[in-house]
């Protein structure tokens, strides 16, 4: 089989990457302004505080990954305790939010691009889609998942950020940290936390790699776990330092391109390009990762007879074709016709809830420092809250259309299921359990 012969490739120093290029690759590009403007001085606490979400959760996955040996994420923990129904609930759900993501990272692509050249809406538009139909292409002929490059474009990355975030940290003003807008008190930072978790959901994609990873169970959880703690440093620096140099105000008026606006504003032109250029390949990394990551997880899925016949189709590369142009044409869509906070925060809705339902798992059937994902757990739980309230009175009509979403996939997947064909080939009727 081709998946047994692709078997421990990746090493220490990929999966460290991958760790990082999966969640910096779009993340701080297109949250912080959304971010700013929710928690304004407090926004390097928002990033601290999921971030230790973040790393319960990662490690809450890493463990199970490792117990029990196997590719899948939250799919395969569900189905290994005989939760067959919400495994497959949420696996629709996960992809679902993985095409937010995609869109989000193709958003963020189209308008750093299209502000260097200091065009508008149409070029943003064409480059949105441009990239993830390139990216598709790419896929489609077996050539989307090239490790080696893919560490080149996360370490010149983590480079340019960095590099930005000291110089800003290194002109330290306080009062930029709220120039133009209205201090925020304490407690928005936990608000401000609830909409950061499309920036921290890229670790997950490594659980869908597992089978690729040499010694998954020596390296994956060391690898991973500082990959994510890495993160959150350049985060917090970056919510600062980037602030300090733009302006409050500026980087919350100027969200799609915050980052690229505060390297032109203390670097000038030349120090705006590098970011544009960091940003440019950092997100096209990410939507390639993602993209990939997420066909084989709705092609693992479809082979347990919970999606459609259809998404374990695979090309002459033996790649899962039908499921790869699907979530492009999907992700392309949402891309040019959503707006930046709510493909934010309508993404962190999903990944917070898988969080949480990946640390229950952890704290119930693994037998190991417990606290780390009752730590997550009740910490998730809050900002949850948090996020869901803030929609229902910002952003209503995005936050129904996404509850009805998840409402149809729980209630509607097992008569579905039942009228398509699955992994046998046959009508479900008679054998699928819902």
């Amino acid at each position: 089989m081709a998946e047994e012969d692709s078997k421990k490739g990746l090493g220490f120093v990929s999966v460290w990457s991958l760790t990082a290029g999966g969640m910096v690759g779009g993340g701080i590009y297109t949250a912080l302004g959304v971010i700013v403007a929710i928690a304004l001085q407090w926004s390097w606490l928002s990033f601290l505080l999921a971030g230790i979400i973040a790393i319960t959760s990662a490690y809450s996955y890493v463990k199970l990954a490792t117990s029990y040996n196997e590719s899948g994420g939250a799919f395969t923990y569900l189905r290994e305790i005989n939760m067959t129904g919400l495994a497959g609930s949420l696996s629709w759900v996960l992809i679902i939010g993985y095409v937010l993501t995609i869109a989000l990272y193709a958003f963020a692509f189209g308008h750093y691009i299209s502000f260097a050249f200091d065009q508008g809406l149409w070029l943003t538009r064409i480059l949105a889609i441009g990239i993830v139909a390139a990216l598709v292409g790419l896929n489609l002929l077996g050539v989307g998942k090239m490790a080696a490059v893919e560490i080149v474009i996360v370490l010149s990355n983590l480079v340019a950020l960095i590099s930005l975030a000291i110089y800003g940290l290194a002109h330290w003003d306080a009062i930029q940290l709220v120039a133009g807008a209205e201090a925020r008190p304490w407690w928005s930072a936990p608000i401000g936390a609830a909409a950061t978790f499309v920036s921290y959901e890229g670790f997950q994609l490594l659980t869908y790699d597992y089978d690729e990873i040499e010694k998954p169970e020596k390296i994956l959880s060391p690898a991973v776990l500082s990959g994510v703690a890495c993160v959150i440093v350049i985060y917090i620096i970056v919510a600062l330092g980037a602030v300090i140099l733009a302006g409050a105000i500026t980087t919350i008026d100027e969200k799609q391109v915050a980052l690229a606006v505060a390297a032109k504003e203390s670097l000038g032109v030349y120090g705006m390009w590098s970011i544009v250029i960091a940003a440019g390949f950092a997100t096209a990394a990410a939507i390639n990762s993602t993209l990939f990551s997420t066909a084989k997880l709705a092609k693992r899925v479809a082979n347990d007879g919970e999606l459609p016949q259809f998404f374990e189709h695979t090309n002459n590369n033996d790649i899962p074709d039908r499921a790869i142009i699907l979530i492009g044409a999907l992700a392309a869509l949402l891309a040019i016709t959503g707006s930046l906070s709510t493909l934010v925060e309508a993404a962190s809705v999903v990944f917070l809830f898988t969080f949480g339902t990946v640390n229950f798992i952890a704290q119930k059937h693994l037998d190991m420092h417990n606290w780390i994902p009752w730590t997550g757990i009740i910490l998730g739980s809050i900002v949850m809250i948090l996020l869901l309230l803030r929609l229902a009175f910002t952003a209503l009509i995005p936050l129904s259309v996404l509850a009805f979403f998840v409402l149809a996939i729980v209630f509607g997947r097992p008569y579905i299921l039942k009228k398509v064909k699955t992994d046998d080939g046959s009508d479900n009727d008679e054998n699928k359990e819902s």
